[in-house]
């Protein structure tokens, strides 16, 4: 495989780390500082609400990945 084609791969992934580790910071302190609002102990995330949320991320997922798709 030539290096340009290795270049954009790692980029890509690189890239798409550090979104996705922002995302989850900003996610987590959003959490945590609504959860300190409403009664300053830990978040209580019910099962269904887990479960939605891991539904719709998957779905982000889904489409995210169907950008790369060129037909």
């Amino acid at each position: 495989m030539p290096d340009s084609e290795q270049d954009w791969k790692i980029k890509v992934i690189v890239g798409t780390t550090v979104i996705g580790a922002a995302s989850g910071l900003v996610a987590g302190y959003l959490l945590s500082r609504t959860s300190e609002e409403k009664g300053g102990g830990p978040p209580r995330v019910k099962t269904s609400d887990a479960l939605r949320l891991a539904i719709g991320i998957i779905g982000l997922v889904r489409g995210i990945a169907a950008l790369g798709d060129h037909d």
